[in-house]
């Protein structure tokens, strides 16, 4: 049984198995209609349930979704508030007994320290479907997405722009794995935690934290953000704002960057806010293909849990 929790997690030649079989199960069915079921079904007969402790999804929903329907399997979408995960008349271990007799994957969306417990009590597969602290699906499918522009990330230069996110936690774990640069430009109190940086830096990353924007996306092949205000934050959100507005990725930006640099972004985004319009939906950005991505990686990333 292998779980997919964290990047860093993950051997470096099985990341690649990944992204080799996304890349491959996108390209023969390109003649398909998103409807239609793969040709092999590697999943008729298996269900996956998925749960959503943070209930707005737009893309993780419909994605994993059409990925596992895709793959000949079904999908079962349960709020929290509908069953009795994490209430007070059922410990999460006879809940975890439970989902593991009735499917064979779980999807989860929660904090990290939940889904971590949550793992623990399974007898079945578990896929992080964004935490707190890492969004390990998004970054898989973002490397899918540069790769299928730009040709293999090894030794490129990704420039992040705006808050030290959980994106930027699994970003930064990617870019070990996959042995990239990454230069983070953010705040002084908008930085990623010291021990994710303390684990690149042992583990020989290439990462460099620092607070000029212009310089963090000279000479970079991507130009990176996120919303500045997440789901969960709790942090006075004008203050942040006005800390990050320096931050936003606009024409200077990427004009400033690689003239055949590409500009991603996980979506939802704030326009206006750390995106302007005219990078969102110009020539450079490629917001659209990297939400295709999802689907394909979420394949790819479910067939890995299952096939051990």
């Amino acid at each position: 049984m292998r779980n997919f929790i964290n990047i860093s997690d993950i051997p470096k030649k099985e990341l690649r198995l990944i992204l080799d079989n996304a890349k491959s199960r996108k390209e023969k069915r390109s003649d398909l209609n998103k409807n239609a079921i793969d040709p092999d079904a590697p999943l008729n007969g298996k269900i996956l349930v998925m749960i959503f402790e943070k209930l707005l999804s737009t893309r993780t929903r419909i994605s994993f979704d059409l990925a596992v329907k895709q793959l000949g399997g079904k999908s079962l979408i349960l709020n929290p508030d509908e069953i009795h995960y994490g209430s007070g008349n059922e410990s999460i271990y006879d809940t975890g007994k439970i989902i593991s007799l009735y499917a064979d994957i779980v999807m989860l969306r929660s904090t990290h320290k939940n889904l971590v417990k949550f793992s623990k009590h399974l007898d079945i597969p578990i896929i992080n479907g964004m935490t707190d602290l890492s969004h390990p699906c998004q970054i898989i499918s973002d490397i899918l997405t540069f790769e299928e522009l730009k040709g293999p990330i090894k030794n490129k230069k990704i420039a992040w722009l705006g808050d030290g996110n959980n994106i930027v936690y699994s970003l930064i774990e990617a870019a070990v794995q996959f042995d990239f640069k990454l230069c983070i430009a953010c705040p002084k109190n908008y930085k990623p935690k010291k021990n994710i940086l303390q684990w690149a830096k042992k583990n020989k990353g290439n990462i460099s934290v620092i607070k000029d924007p212009m310089k963090a996306v000279s000479s970079a092949d991507c130009v990176m953000t996120d919303k500045w205000i997440s789901m969960s934050d709790k942090t006075n959100k004008n203050k942040k704002k006005k800390a990050l507005k320096p931050y936003q990725v606009n024409k200077k930006i990427m004009n400033a960057s690689n003239k055949d640099a590409i500009f991603m972004h996980c979506l939802p985004a704030s326009r206006g806010e750390e995106v302007t319009n005219e990078v969102i939906d110009g020539k450079q950005s490629a917001v659209w293909l990297e939400a295709l991505n999802r689907i394909h990686v979420q394949k790819s990333i479910i067939e890995w849990c299952l096939n051990n």
